[in-house]
């Protein structure tokens, strides 16, 4: 089901949170609407792409489509790329880390041109026009890939956090509304994905200086309000995770 996180008449944001049903991880996928141009985040493999472009062919035609923005590279995220590609006239917006390997996700026919379709994001981010607003990908390096992107709508205020955030539930569509229960679904996901405290630090600096509404993740439920999303930021500076929770006893021959 579309559930809309925004809407002004010109400007609209969807997110789809319930595509598939028993099959894989839950998983979130959004559309991003300004003055007819539209971006899709995220779309995911096999299992969402036709039930997420049905979805889309109803308020669209899909031929249309200007975007494909890929935060990083999972299964989960882009593996449906040849699919986006054959019915879409679309762009891809990624990690320039990760350009040079969605090559691999299309037949030979398209690895020929798909350089021509990629616009292969910088370390530093980079703004995308979208209809007359532009959309920044945001740095989000090593949360939880090398070359990791965030995508900042700065109309309706919407920070699309990727895999941070994340969470697991059933409830995707309900916004968070006990955030120290919520903790529970969220903690261990964080702990083993995310590289460093350093880098959640740096990364939570960052977005407490931008105007962020709303923070949406690509699994689970989002944070919405200047103050929930305050405190996934303050949580998510303190945690331990990744590295830091390494030893010797991690790396130990198997009998």
């Amino acid at each position: 089901m579309a559930v809309e996180l925004y809407n002004d008449g010109k400007h609209l944001c969807l997110s789809f949170d319930s595509l598939v049903q028993g099959s894989g991880i839950q998983s979130n996928q959004f559309l991003i609407v300004d003055n007819g141009h539209q971006a899709v985040l995220d779309p995911g493999g096999y299992l969402t792409y036709t039930p997420l472009s049905m979805e889309i062919g109803r308020r669209m035609n899909l031929k249309d489509l200007d975007y494909v923005f890929a935060s990083h590279q999972d299964p989960d995220i882009i593996s449906s790329l040849d699919r986006w590609l054959m019915y879409t006239d679309c762009k891809v917006v990624c990690s320039r880390l990760w350009a040079r390997f969605l090559p691999h996700l299309v037949p030979g026919y398209q690895a020929k041109t798909i350089a021509e379709r990629i616009i292969a994001v910088p370390d530093e981010g980079q703004a995308i026009r979208l209809g007359e607003c532009r959309i920044l990908a945001v740095p989000a390096h090593f949360l939880h890939s090398v070359g990791n992107f965030h995508f900042y709508d700065p109309v309706s205020k919407i920070l699309f956090s990727g895999d941070m955030g994340a969470s697991l539930t059933d409830d995707a569509g309900k916004a968070v509304d006990d955030f120290d229960e919520h903790v529970r679904a969220m903690e261990g996901f964080h702990r083993r994905y995310m590289t460093s405290n350093r880098a959640c630090r740096l990364w939570a600096n960052m977005v407490r200086a931008m105007d962020v509404e709303m923070l949406v993740p690509q699994h689970g439920r989002p944070f919405k309000g200047k103050a929930m999303v305050e405190r996934f930021l303050d949580w998510i500076s303190d945690l331990e995770c990744g590295v830091d929770r390494l030893s010797q006893l991690d790396y130990v021959v198997p009998h």
